[in-house]
């Protein structure tokens, strides 16, 4: 299969690159390594930045124009992805334009589509995913957060787990159930929720990193008019497992391990004994270069089929697995090529001997959750398993 990029796609990448070339900080991409993901000074340039893309309609460039968007290819809007990941460019919009936006699309009503998508689009609002609970995680369907119909509203009560930016985000996208005596699949509905909603509460969950940007969300007697139900009642979870495949299947953890690797072969080159010392590694480092190449493929194979028409599935689980297993392999990599040097924490005192400023012990312990976010490994086969290869449960 050919992926050249058309003329068009080639121009914008490099608009995109000269509009984060003027944006980011000039030493943004080395210093993003230093600064967690739940950082002020991130924020605040994610905030910036979605704002400005929503200017020139790129935050949400395959949608359609009156939704905010720009009417482009789901190939363009993968380049998009690969630069934004690539030049670490900080991000608060990723649920918003990656599988909410696109539920609420298929499934929202017209009144939905207009209030919620164009302030996607222009970078106004954010949004958080409202999934797991204590007792629901790889198995969603066993959610328990109880939505009922009182009059003109439904009263929520429950708690989510594991809420990425549930903490500062404007809006959450809730999967509740509204039939408890329906089989587990059926009985369950998605739902737009305000996070300002009186009931609500969030704790930050500090996690092996130090990052707190996971959240608890406490859900006591919250009310929302009923027409926060986005698509029909009782049918959320084949809508849930289709944002899934959409939350799946980015390009952008390639990018991001490309930019890891070429860090890494540069400290190679400048340190020969690294090499010397350790054969080994020349082979580890060709190893990650060639299974990038090969992500690369299979992740633009997912916009390729969306051109096309189709709906990603398995093919979106087999790019999820893939990337999270490589960004485990690549920050393995990474510890083992600097030896103890590379276990040295980031921070003030890392000093000339941390290389890039002791990054790479926080990607190592940020890479544990890669294959447990969006679907373990073990998810994602059972997908590829069933619906790729049409093997038995």
């Amino acid at each position: 299969m050919d992926f050249h990029f058309s003329e068009e796609e080639e121009r914008f990448r490099g608009e995109l690159r000269d509009f984060l070339a003027g944006r980011l900080p000039p030493d943004w991409v080395d210093r993003s390594f230093l600064l967690a993901p739940d950082a002020p000074e991130r924020d605040e340039l994610a905030g910036r930045l979605a704002r400005d893309l929503g200017e020139r309609s790129w935050l949400a460039l395959a949608w359609p124009e009156r939704y905010g968007g720009a009417g482009a290819s789901y190939l363009q809007q993968a380049v998009y992805s690969e630069e934004i990941a690539y030049h670490a460019a900080p991000t608060n919009s990723a649920a918003g334009v990656q599988w909410v936006g696109p539920a609420i699309m298929r499934f929202g009503d017209e009144a939905q589509r207009e209030r919620y998508l164009p302030a996607i689009a222009r970078g106004e609002e954010s949004w958080c995913t409202l999934y797991s609970e204590p007792g629901a995680g790889s198995d969603l369907a066993a959610l328990q957060t109880r939505a009922v119909r009182d009059g003109d509203e439904w009263v929520i009560n429950g708690q989510k787990l594991w809420a990425a930016g549930a903490g500062r985000a404007d809006l959450g996208w809730l999967a509740a159930r509204t039939d408890p005596s329906a089989p587990k699949h059926r009985g369950i509905s998605t739902f737009v929720l305000p996070m300002d909603a009186p009931g609500i509460a969030t704790r930050p969950i500090e996690d092996i990193t130090g990052s707190r940007t996971l959240h608890e969300v406490y859900l006591e007697n919250v009310r929302i008019p009923a027409d926060h139900l986005v698509g029909e009642e009782n049918r959320g979870w084949y809508q849930v497992a289709q944002t899934l495949d959409m939350e799946r299947s980015g390009v952008g953890t390639f990018a991001t391990g490309r930019r890891n690797v070429e860090k890494l072969v540069e400290i190679a080159k400048a340190r020969r004994d690294l090499i010397t010392q350790r054969p080994a590694s020349r082979y580890e480092l060709a190893d990650r270069w060639i299974e990038l190449e090969v992500g690369y493929q299979v992740a633009y194979r997912i916009p390729y089929l969306q051109e096309q028409g189709a709906t990603p599935n398995h093919e979106a689980s087999v790019s999820k697995l893939f990337g999270s297993e490589l960004t485990q392999r690549i920050a393995q990599t990474g510890v083992q090529l600097l030896g103890t040097a590379g276990q040295l924490a980031p921070g003030p005192g890392a000093g000339a001997e941390a290389p890039l400023g002791g990054s790479l012990s926080r990607n190592y312990l940020a890479a544990v959750a890669a294959t447990i976010a969006s679907g373990t490994s073990e998810v994602q086969r059972g997908v590829i398993a069933r619906r790729g290869l049409g093997l038995p449960r």
